[in-house]
């Protein structure tokens, strides 16, 4: 297919060059690189308030999604599509960045939007896909949301994130916490709690997690934390290294890459256990927004405490000796962590009680 001629759109009082508005983006639908571009701008408001002075990576496809596409995430730039954490070169002079640090202490300037245009821009880059850390300029070690996902593991769909929702928002409520659920656009449930930026991604992520297990001791046969897949079973899996620095949520509004192009989508809590998330899509969507407007506008004008959170926390350590959990594989070994040993392939012997390594004792020299 012929490159079609750039056109130039106004966003919000600047000029956004797309380049090819007529490449295939999602071909099942109908759907171009300009119908992305303009997708974003109808929910404008939405995407901009997920995305505001928040550090974010894209996910970019710029070869539109189509079946069999790879996602690069090695971050070598090498499969169809790949995560980018260093604004791009050539980027504008009013595409902000911010400097954050990964897990290795390494520093990066990744693209902070603060205004509709950056998202346009960065939707004529391939952008389908927005990934906001959990903070924002100028406190970016300190998160203003927990964000819990709740991932059904095979075996399970949707619906059984949904009907985990309702037992989430009374223990929330409990702990004086208030949660905005919505879709991620595959098969899982999020649900985003503003919180006041005093803690630390250490004392979020144990938060998140006396969340999860006190979730999973009320439902045991429908929710787990264990990290290792092969104890999950068919059971729904709060994700609690989503709450590790680095580590980061689908925004809502955002365009996932499925033949169906859906979008995550803000919900109200009582239409959880009344959709499915092909009820969101690019062609969808603009129309819903706006009939509801953002229903996660309030995220960002909330922000209630963490204490109570991890009062459990620590009451639930010294009681019953409930501490850290692993953390992703690429994470250098964090204090308290426990072994990142998967239990199947354990030898018996090689491990203490309190699942720490015996170490072997060395010859005396000579």
């Amino acid at each position: 297919m012929a490159a079609t001629k750039a056109i130039e759109l106004e966003v919000a009082g600047r000029t956004v060059r797309v380049s090819n508005p007529d490449k295939p983006y999602f071909a099942d639908q109908g759907l171009t690189k300009l119908d992305i571009v303009n997708y974003f701008i109808a929910v404008g408001d939405g995407i901009l308030g997920a995305l505001r002075d928040r550090p974010t990576t894209l996910e970019r496809w710029p070869g539109g999604w189509f079946e069999g596409a790879k996602l690069s995430t090695r971050m070598d730039n090498k499969g169809d599509a790949f995560y980018q954490k260093r604004v791009a070169k050539g980027a504008p002079d009013w595409v902000e960045t911010a400097t954050i640090k990964f897990p290795s202490g390494r520093p990066a300037d990744e693209v902070c939007p603060t205004e509709l245009a950056v998202v346009a821009w960065a939707a004529n880059l391939g952008t389908l896909t927005f990934h906001p850390w959990p903070v924002r300029r100028p406190e970016l070690d300190s998160p203003d949301q927990l964000r819990i996902d709740l991932d059904p593991q095979p075996g399970t769909d949707f619906k059984s994130a949904a009907a985990v929702a309702p037992v989430l928002r009374e223990l929330l409520a409990e702990h004086g916490l208030e949660g905005f659920p919505k879709t991620s656009g595959g098969r899982g449930l999020h649900v985003y709690v503003p919180i006041e930026p005093r803690w630390t991604f250490v004392e979020a992520r144990r938060a998140v997690i006396a969340l999860g297990r006190e979730l999973s001791r009320r439902l045991p046969d429908q929710v787990t934390v264990n990290w290792w897949k092969e104890e999950r079973g068919e059971r729904v899996f709060i994700d609690y290294n989503q709450m590790a620095r680095d580590r980061t949520i689908a925004s809502a509004y955002s365009v996932r890459a499925n033949a169906r192009a859906r979008v995550s989508a803000p919900l109200r809590w009582e239409e959880v256990d009344q959709v499915v998330p092909d009820d969101f899509d690019v062609l969808t969507m603009p129309a819903r927004f706006a009939a509801v407007g953002d229903l996660h506008a309030a995220v960002g004008e909330k922000a209630f405490s963490l204490e109570s959170l991890l009062e459990l926390s620590a009451k639930r350590e010294r009681d019953h000796g409930e501490g850290e959990m692993p953390y992703p594989p690429d994470y250098p070994k964090m204090p308290g962590e426990p072994p990142r040993v998967q239990p199947s392939k354990k030898v018996e012997g090689h491990w203490d009680e309190s699942g720490n390594r015996i170490e072997k004792a060395q010859p005396e020299a000579d």
